[in-house]
């Protein structure tokens, strides 16, 4: 490897007489050769990503996916699980205000906040209702247009849909806890975490490799999670470890090698 020159390179040179020339091809001849080239270049690539970012030693600019969770709704108060077999329900009127601190929040990325971060200039939604209508909000604060992508959609819950927890365990004992923390359980007509999982795997792909953007992804509790657990390469059971509240804001960074960053989980919106 070759390395930047230093002083103690001709401290041994007999007095009276100059060191030896360096072999071709040694940096240490030539302080402005290629070898000074790169620390320099990696000394300013360091300086452009904030400290405790995670280490690169290129210059790749990443896609930047700002996942956003839609606001409150009917089922968010009642603790049901609303997947995507159904479109609704509605944004209720806490959510229509997070939605308007998630807007708010979003479109200082890149200006106040993250500042190492492109200002959003894409919003995708899954086409639920409640991401559509949060989506709308986002939207309009950044002047952009919503892109529909089924593939950010919320888990499908099968015969689960609109169910609380209890009545799940009523209704399938002993199953609820495996969904979550195996990942592999599939409810009956509905999809494993790990299902989930590959699925937004393929949607983070479809907007992997267009560097220097940023996306914002308007989605759901399940989905947001998976997106940040396969970006991590952690185990489907580990995901809902995660906390993905109401209108919160997390953002990871693709890049082409995968060797992927995840910069913020599960921020708030409201209180800043």
């Amino acid at each position: 490897m070759s390395r930047a020159p230093h002083d103690h390179d001709r401290r041994d040179a007999p007095t009276g007489t100059t060191a030896p020339d360096a072999p071709l091809g040694d940096d240490r001849a030539d302080p402005t050769g290629s070898g000074a080239e790169a620390v320099a270049q990696a000394t300013r690539l360091r300086a452009l990503r904030p400290s405790g970012a995670s280490p690169r030693f290129d210059d790749e600019e990443p896609t930047t996916v700002v996942l956003v969770r839609h606001g409150q709704t009917t089922m968010t108060v009642s603790r049901g699980y609303s997947g995507s077999s159904e479109p609704g329900p509605p944004l209720d009127e806490r959510g229509r205000a997070q939605a308007v601190a998630a807007a708010t929040l979003v479109e200082r990325i890149g200006r106040d906040l993250w500042g190492d971060i492109p200002y959003p200039s894409d919003v995708v939604a899954s086409p639920m209702v409640r991401t559509q209508e949060t989506a709308a909000v986002v939207a309009a604060v950044l002047g952009l247009q919503v892109r529909t992508d089924p593939a950010f959609q919320e888990a499908d819950f099968g015969q689960w849909q609109g169910l609380t927890a209890e009545q799940i365990e009523a209704g399938w004992p002993g199953q609820l806890e495996p969904w979550h923390t195996d990942g592999r359980l599939r409810p009956p007509g509905g999809e494993s975490i790990e299902d989930v999982g590959l699925r937004l795997a393929r949607g983070l792909d479809s907007l992997r490799g267009t560097g220097g953007r940023t996306v914002v992804v308007v989605s759901h509790a399940v989905a947001i999670r998976a997106a940040l657990g396969v970006t991590m390469g952690a185990a489907p059971g580990t995901w809902s470890q995660l906390r993905v509240a109401p209108a919160s804001v997390s953002i990871v960074r693709l890049f082409t090698d995968r060797r992927d960053e995840i910069a913020v989980a599960g921020a708030p919106s409201e209180g800043w």
